[in-house]
């Protein structure tokens, strides 16, 4: 970067203030000396504005096109120019703009460019407060969930924690919150909460979430919720195919589920949380996916065992016929098509990376020996996929990883299992979710059950139902 580029882009940054400790938004006034070009006929102010091109101001969040006053007071449209242009220095005027001037079409002019607190973002205001030395991981990575953005802030950063928050609810409108986590997901208790403290706003933690076209109401202090995770809730049910029947083990308020419902796949779904379950229920009925969707509220180690009841308890038939337009009157005789799940489950999902990987013993004989003859080579219907979520270290290619992640579930399964094809028996396909920390990595592994493991004598799975 030239000099004079770096200081044209100085000019636009805000007042520096290193001491402030309390949000004074009047502190960030600025008045810019630059120079306009003023448009006569302001029919061709479109056509000025490409043929002067660079000339032109290009200013984040900034129209360059403004109103200014000619010596009689007349209003007219004018061009904010870049600052290296002098009204008072033909020189500095490109051979296009002193050729507009000399046909009496522009008329070069002193504008002073007023930007207040509202013009700058987040980023320029934390730029203008914090010390020097904390600029690179100053706190941009929050999570917004709802209205309420959720800070995770190091100890560098507590002394101007109500200053971030502040600029941070100011400059994101749908922000009325403002938290920081005071320990670590899952700390206190098993259901994945964390204590917080507010920062700024309103302290109203019941939030409404859209994702996947679907709406989530729940109380983010009780429940956990990751908006980081909607990629993995995506690929994840994107594997799911209408009629399948899906069992979901530490469901949450329905991230899975509920997108999976409206797909027209069946979808038994538990949490151990009662507040989980409770907004599990809401998000069921709220997104119409009822005929689907079921909740329960029980111990994930038992949902596994007792799942293969669950499909055989209520037969469901469910009528998936388009419902006519209402311009379009109903045919009577239109065929009606229905769905009915199968005889067992085709995936089951276990989200709970800090120990999801212990809950694998509850699927050693989870089948009778006899009912082996419900799934190949016997039948069509292959052995449930398998998808546990875990934590591990983290690689540049996670070789290491995958081999420590299939050990782990080999030893709780007492199955040799090895990276590679998770459609081959005895082999785990290790899917790198996302980094929860600088050593740290979230996993998916994914894997065919076995049939040495669902069909193992003497265990405790499920044995009745079918």
């Amino acid at each position: 970067m030239s000099t004079a580029s770096s200081i044209s882009i100085d000019m636009f940054r805000p007042p520096i203030n290193r001491a402030m400790r309390v949000l004074d938004r009047s502190f960030f006034q600025k008045k810019v000396p630059l120079s306009a070009a003023r448009v006569f006929d302001k029919t061709k102010i479109a056509k000025l504005r490409s043929e002067l091109g660079h000339d032109v101001l290009k200013l984040d969040r900034f129209q360059c096109v403004q109103s200014v006053r000619g010596s009689k007071g007349e209003e007219h449209k004018a061009l904010l120019l870049n600052p290296q242009i002098k009204p008072d220095d033909a020189s500095t005027w490109s051979p296009k703009l002193s050729e507009l001037v000399k046909s009496s079409q522009v008329e070069i002019t002193l504008y002073n460019l007023e930007l207040d607190y509202d013009y700058w973002n987040y980023s320029d205001i934390m730029d203008a407060i914090l010390p020097e030395d904390e600029h690179e991981d100053y706190p941009t990575g929050f999570s917004i969930v709802g209205h309420v953005a959720h800070l995770n802030l190091r100890n560098d950063y507590l002394p101007y924690k109500h200053l971030i928050a502040e600029v941070l609810m100011d400059k994101n409108h749908v922000v009325r919150t403002v938290i920081n986590k005071t320990d670590e997901v899952g700390e206190q208790n098993e259901y994945r909460t964390f204590s917080y403290e507010l920062l700024a706003g309103e302290d109203d933690m019941n939030v409404e979430v859209n994702e996947e076209n679907c709406t989530f109401r729940f109380d983010y202090s009780k429940v956990y919720w990751n908006t980081r995770l909607n990629t993995e809730h995506r690929r994840l049910v994107d594997k799911f195919k209408p009629g399948q029947a899906v069992c979901d083990v530490m469901a949450g308020v329905g991230p899975f589920a509920v997108p999976a419902g409206k797909k027209n796949v069946f979808v038994w779904a538990n949490d151990l949380n009662p507040d989980s379950y409770k907004s599990l229920q809401d998000a069921i009925e709220r997104n119409k996916v009822q005929p689907f969707v079921r909740a329960y509220n029980e111990d994930g180690h038992a949902f596994i065992r007792n799942s293969t009841n669950y499909l055989s308890a209520t037969p469901i038939r469910v009528n998936i016929t388009p419902r006519p337009r209402r311009t379009t009157p109903p045919s009577p005789h239109a065929p009606q098509k229905f769905l009915t799940p199968p005889k067992t489950f085709t995936h089951y999902i276990l989200n709970l990376p800090a120990t999801a990987l212990s809950f694998l013993p509850s699927f050693i004989s989870l089948y009778p020996p006899s009912h082996s003859t419900l799934f190949t080579p016997h039948t069509s219907t292959p052995l449930p996929l398998i998808h546990v979520y875990c934590f591990n270290t983290k690689s540049d290619d996670n070789r290491e990883e995958a081999v420590k992640i299939c050990k782990e579930i080999s030893m709780q399964l007492g199955f040799e299992m090895r990276p590679g094809n998770a459609e081959r028996e005895g082999e785990v396909e290790v899917w790198n979710v996302r980094d929860v920390a600088p050593k740290k990595t979230m996993f998916c592994a994914s894997f065919r059950l076995p049939g040495e493991v669902a069909f193992r004598e003497g265990g405790d799975g499920g044995r009745e139902g079918l």
